[in-house]
């Protein structure tokens, strides 16, 4: 940890501010089912997830039906589905939205940097976090490199006008810490999220908090 205060967080959407699992999970499993292929149990879809929808369906199909035009397909139905699914089951995770009051009544400015395509982060946000300010919300857009590459990072801190190393960075992934490390934050594991303590803390994690409100500690070093 750095002696400068930590004066903005960036999140992570799916897995750390939002329990998404299930409504992902139940719309690929339905395209798979319409398709004959096998589905898979929700735990797996924690691995599925994290890299955007091409690679999500990639990983769902069976090895021998990973071809382009099956998945164009599928990537096109389980689009339309989650459209139409995506919040039966999907809400903030316990304690998040007392984080980010904690964080409001600090004045700690906050962002969100996310895989999934950028109009439907915006609906996400919009419609389960609209309590909230947050500078800048991100999502994967067309012709921008997806975390880990740092370039959505760097453009946060750049619209926000606060230099990378007085950000905290929370996410649930590898991706998360590795975007985090090369952009030079504040790399911090959410373990209520997808994936496991040993993945952050391999992957770069400084610090791992199991319950949100855990970050506030960690604002002034």
């Amino acid at each position: 940890m750095n002696n400068t205060p930590y004066n903005a967080v960036i999140f992570d959407l799916d897995g750390t501010l939002l329990n998404t699992l299930e409504d992902l999970a139940n719309s690929m499993n339905r395209v798979l089912g319409q398709n004959g292929f096998p589905t898979h149990q929700t735990d797996a879809y924690r691995y599925f997830v994290g890299d955007g929808a091409l690679e999500l369906v990639n990983r769902a199909l069976p090895i021998e039906k990973r071809i382009d035009s099956i998945a164009t397909q599928c990537l096109e139905d389980f689009r339309t589905d989650y459209r139409e699914n995506w919040k039966i089951k999907t809400a903030p995770y316990e304690g998040v939205p007392e984080m980010l009051d904690a964080l409001k009544m600090r004045k700690v400015k906050m962002a969100i940097l996310s895989n999934k395509p950028h109009e439907h982060t915006k609906r996400c946000v919009t419609e389960l976090l609209p309590q909230w300010d947050f500078s800048i919300v991100l999502g994967q857009r067309n012709g921008i490199p997806r975390k880990p590459d740092p370039i959505g990072a760097f453009e946060v801190a750049e619209h926000m006008n606060i230099p990378p190393s007085e950000f905290i960075y929370l996410g649930d992934t590898d991706i998360d810490m590795k975007t985090s490390v090369t952009a030079g934050m504040f790399p911090v594991g959410a373990l209520w999220g997808f994936r496991t303590a040993e993945e952050l803390q391999e992957s770069g994690a400084q610090a791992l908090i199991s319950h949100p409100l855990e970050i506030l500690p960690l604002l002034v070093p």
